[in-house]
């Protein structure tokens, strides 16, 4: 009759657990390398800092565009948009109200867009 196994042999074991140390020993200082390269701004004057010019247009709870304290209709929208774009370089700041359409926001940015507006920010107005 055959012998039972009353032992295991864990010299394989242990050789894999050598190499897998030594590889991880030769991988870790190569993974400090990576990462992402962060530049800190320095301390600037208050009166360095440079105001942003952007146009804000408001869209009301009834899909009213308001620019400034005046109300724009829809086609008079382009028009406005195209006069006032080069006085803000900075873009368009959309605050739209929380009941107004998607159609109205997605209809003015379409406009500003075609008015050779090409920085587009959102934010919920009041």
């Amino acid at each position: 009759m055959r012998d039972s196994f009353n032992e295991i042999n864990i010299t394989p074991l242990t050789d894999i657990f050598l190499v897998l140390l030594i590889i991880m020993m030769v991988i870790a200082p190569l993974l400090d390398q990576q990462g992402l390269n962060l530049t800190v701004p320095s301390l600037v004057e208050e009166n360095q800092v440079k105001e942003s010019k952007i146009l804000e247009v408001n869209i009301t709870d009834d899909d009213r565009y308001i620019i400034g304290n005046e109300e724009v209709s829809v086609n008079d929208l382009e028009s406005v948009l195209k006069e006032k774009a080069p006085n803000y370089p900075d873009g368009l700041l959309v605050l739209s109200s929380s009941e107004s359409t998607y159609n109205s926001v997605v209809r003015l940015m379409d406009i500003a867009r075609s008015s050779g507006i090409t920085s587009i920010s959102m934010s919920e107005g009041d």
